[in-house]
């Protein structure tokens, strides 16, 4: 019962997509101006770099998703400081959702009231997408919806996604799943939050995108006219 109050916490934030495509990843989330007086934050509030190769964006409860955040950075800075290399980024999922778990069947306890979706390279597996939610379970994806009205947003992925898409294709994706997700008929940049994860001379390079070059894309894929 408590991680059902848990993903109901998810299904009322905003919508979040994450798209995977051979050059890199792009997740996108939507930002829910919950009042006209509140001043736009100077951070990412949806979007964490856990450590240099892994970056994850969260649905839900954003107190929960520091706490969590927290601990994930820990345990990777852990994991370097024992083996002087980074981190394979299914082993940190795992071991984040397993403390997710504990919180699920012991008394006195909640779980977290969050879902993440987690975007890494290794070179194990290279690119990599994966989701989890409050009951600790997680799965590899190559395109994902969580959040409001995911089940819309799960139906245009599945029509429109294709393994072959170039990283500016996912981009005109993800733009357009959050757009038609939301509530609104005029979408404007600065109601998308959009961060791609790229390889560059050998380096995983984390990018959030400029409201120009959201709005860019949104004129592109005639997402907006």
């Amino acid at each position: 019962m408590q991680v059902e109050y848990a993903m109901e916490a998810i299904n009322n934030a905003g919508s979040t997509v994450g798209v995977l495509c051979s050059e890199g990843i792009v997740i996108g989330a939507e930002r829910k101006q919950t009042s006209k007086l509140l001043e736009r934050s100077k951070h990412s509030e949806k979007m964490y770099q856990i450590d240099e190769h892994v970056v994850c964006a969260a649905a839900g409860l954003t107190a929960d998703a520091n706490i969590l955040i927290n601990h994930a950075r820990i345990i990777s800075q852990q994991y370097q400081y024992t083996y002087h290399e980074l981190m394979p980024v299914e082993q940190l999922v795992r071991q984040l959702c397993n403390s997710k778990q504990g919180y699920t069947q012991h008394g006195g306890l909640r779980p977290f009231g969050v879902s993440f979706l987690y975007a890494g390279w290794d070179p194990i597996y290279g690119f990599q997408l994966y989701c989890s939610d409050p009951s600790g379970n997680y799965l590899g994806w190559k395109a994902i919806a969580i959040g409001a009205n995911n089940q819309s947003a799960s139906g245009i992925l599945k029509q429109d996604y294709e393994e072959n898409f170039t990283l500016r294709q996912s981009l005109g994706l993800v733009a357009k799943v959050i757009t038609k997700s939301m509530d609104t008929t005029s979408p404007t940049p600065d109601k998308l939050e959009i961060i791609v994860l790229t390889r560059q001379n050998g380096k995983v390079v984390y990018k959030t995108l400029r409201d120009e070059e959201v709005q860019e894309i949104l004129t592109e894929f005639k997402i907006v006219s």
